[in-house]
Formats: structure tokens, sequence, C-alpha cells
């Protein structure tokens, strides 16, 4: 008698949890050319401001891995930069609800 209940429901937790590790930021052609720097890596460059990236921290409820949030939030903030003039980011913040913090610098001489 449950049986029309359990496989609609089965079939959306397979799906929310396949799309909780989806990446759905794509990289612009200028932030493939930025990366990720530590503070102590960019002491020698040009600071051009800063920037919060904010992805989805959950989908339907459940929490998305922190990794894939990560590296969203990672590559936002690289898109972000090559709009700014710059090559490199740091994360400045801890991930809070899906946002961080990142400065911006221009590393690359040209």
């Amino acid at each position: 008698m449950l049986n029309w209940f359990i496989k609609p429901a089965a079939t959306l937790v397979v799906i929310s949890f396949m799309l909780a590790g989806c990446h759905f930021v794509p990289l612009t052609p200028g932030g493939e050319k930025a990366r990720v720097l530590s503070a102590a890596e960019v002491q020698q460059c040009k600071k051009m401001g800063d920037t919060t990236a904010s992805v989805k921290g959950d989908i339907l409820g459940l929490k998305r891995q922190e990794s894939v949030v990560s590296a969203e939030l990672e590559r936002l903030a690289r898109n972000n930069a090559a709009g700014m003039g710059g090559d490199t980011v740091v994360p400045a913040s801890d991930i809070i609800q899906g946002t961080q913090l990142f400065h911006i610098y221009k590393c690359v001489p040209g």
C-alpha cells in the first residue's frame, strides 16, 4: 500500500544527493587564469579589492558537501577577480551559510 509513496520518495532522495555533489558554477575564460593563493604568497602583489561570493549551502533542505561549496565559492571569486583586473584570490573569511569573503590581487605583471 505504501509502495506508491516509497518509490517517488526514494527517487527524490537519490536526485537530491546527486545534486548536492554537483558543481553549478562554471569558470569564465578570465577566471580560468586566476588562481587561489594564501595570504603569505601575495605579499609582493598589488591588492585590487575584495569580493564576496555566495552559493546555496543546501538543496531541498539537504546540506551540500563543504568541499563542493568551497570549490564553487573559489570559482566565483576567480571569475570576479578577472572582472576586476586581478589574477589571484585569497580566502579572507570562513564560509558562513554559503558565503565567503575573498581579497583580490594582481600578481602577474602585464
